[in-house]
Formats: structure tokens, sequence, C-alpha cells
């Protein structure tokens, strides 16, 4: 038996363990630091996302402010009632936060306005009548004041500020210059909380007109129609859209001066300015760290995923290689007893020859007696290494296809009589018993089919006990097959042993086969049964017996 050091391979599992425990070293590492990225990640997204969350809530009032606001100056003053009550029911309907729109119809001439507007020189701005429109009022308009009555100044101070405000625009124009629209916007439009007061935005030609008013230097008395509207907004009626759900737990609207008391080190928590109208408003962001939690899972889990992926990869690898590196090391062994064995199995008849030429030689005269013993011994001898050179020479021609399948015709029951009279004549102490059923004869190649039968019986002969060297051999014809069965009552074979039996140069260890057997009598009776597109099996119990079991295809 070669040890592992004398076979020139040593199988290191200190450097497999270390590599393994290195790598899973490494992904524990990986996992714990991934853990660490994702949370950071899921904590600066709680920080960074609420500018989204605002940006999409905070959509429509944009729309309001931006698209919606400028279709007043469209009508250049010319809004009646009915006209501004169609125009704030689609308003109302489409802009929820939008509580209440308080309509201003007005005027700018030369005439001076008494208690309902405000005047600076020969300009003056007043209301012809002012109209409230609401959610919850009925579908007709309540008209707050009509011309000719003097309207509350509660009611008129929002309308007063915004044309105080045009007044001082419009004095300080630069007549020969365009405005821009954001300087016409930011000049016709009065933002507070919760409040945005618009005039309609007049023709640049109009703006030179009233700026003539101011300075007192228009001859005629022109009339120009200039409407307003008052709008009174609700920040709780923003529909909040939370954009990262599994993020944000509760997102509410509350005033900018909102300082929560019952937070604790359990939730975390942020805050942004909705700003414009609502600037004195802010969203306010609250989740549990448990909800944030799962937040971090699932952002983790995936990256977890794919280092697992790759450590079992790793591991795979170190694996493979082991397995290899141990199958190389079972594959030099096999040879190394091969050679071993093959030597052995040489060097005994060519030693017994060599003695025997020796004896010969250097005998002056030989009896009669001698030289026949001397001649036999040679002739064994020189059939020992006659019979192992052609069964290496035909396994090696079988396995890569150099001979050709005879196609003989045979009879059975000839064929293993024949095969008995040889074994028990080489071994008289060997009982082998036979029996035919189904058919006579049949078309195979008789040098290969011997070399099974061969090398089965001197099996069977050499792995059982003195006394129980017995094979019986059945051929049987069952469906078409050819069906050949050789039992015995050997040793037998473990069963762990089974699937190895036929390999190349594998040799079963035990007390009947130290010696004298190269590991391929079975490898070669399963090339040749392959070869003859047959199959074999094999089945033992250990102390009682070893059958196999061989089926050919039948051809008569």
């Amino acid at each position: 038996m070669v040890s592992e050091k004398d076979s020139g391979y040593r199988k290191n599992f200190s450097l497999i363990a270390t590599f393994i425990g290195l790598i899973s070293i490494i992904f524990v590492l990986s996992l714990f630091l991934a853990y660490n990225f994702s949370k950071k990640n899921i904590e600066n997204d709680f920080v960074s996302a609420k500018a989204n969350v605002l940006e999409e809530s905070i959509k429509p009032y944009n729309d309001f402010f931006f698209n919606k606001l400028p279709e007043i100056s469209y009508y250049n003053g010319f809004l009646d009632s009915a006209t501004a009550s169609k125009f704030t029911d689609t308003i109302l309907l489409q802009y929820p936060f939008v509580r209440k729109v308080v309509f201003y119809d007005a005027q700018v001439k030369n005439l001076n306005y008494e208690e309902n507007g405000i005047s600076y020189g020969d300009c003056s701005i007043g209301t012809k009548s002012v109209f409230q429109f609401a959610r919850s009022l009925p579908k007709d308009s309540i008209k707050l004041f009509s011309e000719n009555q003097v309207i509350n100044n509660a009611d008129i101070d929002d309308f007063n500020k915004l044309s105080l405000k045009l007044i001082t625009y419009v004095q300080k124009l630069d007549t020969a210059k365009i405005p821009t629209q954001e300087q016409l916007s930011s000049n016709f439009t009065n933002i507070r909380s919760n409040h945005i007061d618009y005039f309609n935005i007049p023709n640049f030609e109009d703006l030179k007109v009233y700026k003539k008013m101011i300075a007192g230097k228009l001859a005629t008395d022109p009339v120009y129609q200039q409407d307003m509207l008052s709008f009174e907004l609700d920040p709780n009626k923003i529909k909040i859209k939370n954009t990262r759900p599994l993020l944000y737990e509760k997102i509410s609207v509350v005033p900018v001066t909102y300082d929560p008391l019952d937070t604790s080190s359990d939730y975390i928590t942020g805050e942004i300015t909705l700003g414009g109208a609502f600037s004195d408003y802010k969203l306010y962001f609250i989740s549990a760290k448990s909800f944030v939690k799962r937040e971090i899972f699932s952002y983790f889990l995936p990256i977890a995923a794919l280092l697992l992926l790759f450590y079992g990869v790793l591991v795979l690898v170190a694996f493979l290689i082991y397995r290899n590196l141990n199958i190389n090391h079972k594959m030099f062994k096999l040879q190394y007893d091969f050679v071993t064995n093959l030597t052995h199995e040489f060097k005994t008849p060519v030693s017994v020859i060599k003695i025997a030429g020796n004896n010969i030689k250097s005998s002056s005269g030989l009896s009669e007696r001698e030289q026949q013993m001397y001649g036999r011994i040679l002739d064994e001898e020189a059939d020992k290494l006659n019979g192992l050179m052609n069964k290496l020479l035909a396994f090696t021609q079988i396995e890569n296809k150099a001979i050709t399948l005879n196609q003989d015709e045979i009879n059975i029951v000839d064929f293993i009589e024949s095969t008995i009279e040889v074994h028990t004549l080489k071994h008289p102490d060997f009982d082998i018993s036979y029996e035919t059923s189904g058919f006579t004869t049949f078309i195979t190649d008789p040098v290969l089919l011997g070399s099974l039968f061969d090398n089965l019986a001197e099996n069977a002969y050499k792995y059982s006990p003195p006394n129980k060297k017995k094979l019986h051999i059945s051929a049987r014809m069952i469906k078409d097959r050819v069906v050949l069965r050789f039992k015995d009552t050997g040793i037998g074979i473990p069963s762990s042993e089974i699937n190895n039996i036929f390999k190349k140069f594998y040799r079963i260890q035990n007390r009947y086969n130290q010696n004298g057997s190269v590991g391929l009598g079975l490898a070669f009776c399963k090339e040749l049964v392959n070869f003859m597109d047959g199959e074999i099996t094999v089945k033992s119990v250990v102390d009682k017996g070893t059958e196999f079991k061989i089926v050919l295809p039948y051809n008569n």
C-alpha cells in the first residue's frame, strides 16, 4: 500500500480550510458593509426624497399659479359675474386647496372714487361690484357689493392693497422699454399666507395711458375695465403624494412652527417648507425605525443575494479544485498500483524463466525428466506473459474500437462445456455446473465471449474460500435477449464497492487480492459487454457470494 506522502501527492486540507475560512470571513464582512451601506443609503434617501414628495404634491398648486391664473388676463378686464362664476367653478373643482374666490369687477378712469377704490393724481381704480364664490356656497354666487353701495373696508382691503401696488408700479414705469412678463406678474399679483390676489395684466399701451392719468397729462376721460380675483387657500387640502411609501410612514401638512413633543428616538423625522402662498406651512415626515428597517432590508437583500452567489461560486471552485486534486491523487495511486502489480506479474515468470535458464546453462547434462520439467516451466511462464500482454492489448484495442466484432454461430452447450473443461483441468477443485433453456445456438463473437467466460470463471475461483470454490452458469432466452448468469459462493463484494469494481486499475483490498491483480479483469469484462452491445450488472452479499448478469442481443 503506497502512502500519500510516498505517492507524491499530499492533500493539504489546512490550505482548503484556510481558503474557505478566508472567503467566509470576507463574505461576512461584505454582508456587514453591505448592510451599513444600505442603511446609510436609505437614511440619505429619507433626507433627499423629501424634495421629490414636495415636487409631486405641490404640482397642482404650481399648475394653478403658473397656468390657470394667467387665463384671467385673456378676458382683458371684461369678466362679468356669470363668466367669473364659470371660471371659478372650474378652479374650485380642479384645485381642492382653493377654498374661496372673491371677484372684483373694477374700472380705471379719471374720476375719483371716494369710497370704493383709491386715487392717485387723476388716476382712480375702483370697484363696480364684488362677488364671492366658495365650496360651501350654492351654485349661484353671493354678491357682496354693487355700484352706488358703500362696501365694508374689510371686503375692499385686498383690492386697495393690490391697486396701490399697481399704481406705484405704473408711476415708475419706463414707457420707452417693454416690461418683462416676470415684472408684470410680480406687480399685478400679491401673495400672502394662504392668499393670492391677482389683477388681470393690461397691455402695454393701456399701461402708458395709466401713467399719463397719474401724471395728469390726459385730456380725455377714458374708462378701462380691470378685474381682480382674490383666492383664499387651504393648505390642509393639498393632496400629499407619497412617492416613497416604504420609506415615509406618515406625511402631514403642519405649520412651520410645529414642533412635536412626543417624538422619541424610535422615530426618524424630517420636514420641508411648502413655499409660495403656503410658506407658513411645511410637510412633516415621520417614520418608525422599525418601518424604515424594512426598506433597508428590501435594499440590502438583493445585494446580499449577489454576495451569497459570489461566495457560493468561490466555495464551488474550492470544492472542484479539491475534488480534482483528490481525483488526481486517486488516479496516481491506481496507476502506481497498476505499475507495481504489473511489474510483479511480469517479474515472477521472468524470474522463474531466468532461474530455469541458468540451471539449464550451468548443468553439464540434463536427464529426460529434468528436460521435461524445465520445458514445462518455461512453457507455462511464457504462457503467463503472453496472456498478460494479450489482455492488455485486447483491452486497449476494445477501448479504442480498433477491432471488429466477428459474427459466428456458436452452440451454447458446447461453448459452456468447453469452458468448464479448461477451468476444471486448470483447477481440479473447482466445481462448475450449468443449465440452459430457450435457445441452442446464437450468433456472436466467440473469442470475446470466451474472454468474458474466462475472466468471470477465474474471478469466481480466485475470490472463493478453499471449500467453496463453486460456480453455476445459466444461459436463458428472455424476451429475445440472451441472459447469462455467473453465480458463485465466494467472499462477496461490499455494497460500498459495487460502483467501483468496473473501474480500470481498481482493486478491492482483501486477503485474496494482495498480489497478482492489476485491476483490469472486471473493467475488461465491462468493455467487452459494451462492445458487444450488451449490459452487465452485479448483485452480491458479503460471505454469501456474487452473481454477474450479462444481457446480450440474440442474433440467429
